[in-house]
């Protein structure tokens, strides 16, 4: 049995030199960071559902399920341009969504089974799979 979580919403409000000067609490938490801005981001659109998702043996895990109409995307969020997905890879095995999403640092990059978008396009991806009965190929 899987288990869906709702994250918590929590405001992260960080001075630009701790990112443009890489202090080091930028690099210990670069990764929770990265997925509290992608929280944030799809917070803002409107009825959009967020949760989380962990195999029940808990060896996989992805940060972000939503929901747009009838169809369920995992969402995995890297903070660099490492993009291994394991997880995701599991999720997406099991449950056979339609539309797959990593997000991170790297460009747009369209694989068999999977769609990386660039950080800072997630949320008008998103936002443009609303109200979308079938997947869409973006970029």
């Amino acid at each position: 049995m899987s288990h869906l979580y709702v994250p918590l919403l929590l405001q992260v409000v960080l001075n630009q030199k701790v990112l443009l000067e890489k202090n080091t609490i930028f690099v210990e938490f670069k990764g929770a960071l990265t997925e509290q801005f992608v929280l944030q981001q799809l917070k803002t659109i409107e009825n959009l559902p967020v949760y989380y998702w962990s195999a029940e043996n808990a060896r996989a895990e992805v940060d972000f399920v939503i929901q747009a109409d009838d169809n369920v995307i995992p969402v995995e969020v890297k903070a660099e341009e490492n993009l291994q997905a394991k997880s995701l890879r599991v999720y997406a095995e099991k449950f056979k969504p339609k539309t797959i999403i990593r997000t991170s640092m790297a460009n747009y990059r369209q694989e068999q089974w999977m769609q990386n978008i660039p950080l800072y396009a997630l949320p008008h991806v998103i936002d443009g799979l609303m109200g979308e009965s079938t997947p869409k190929t973006f970029f």
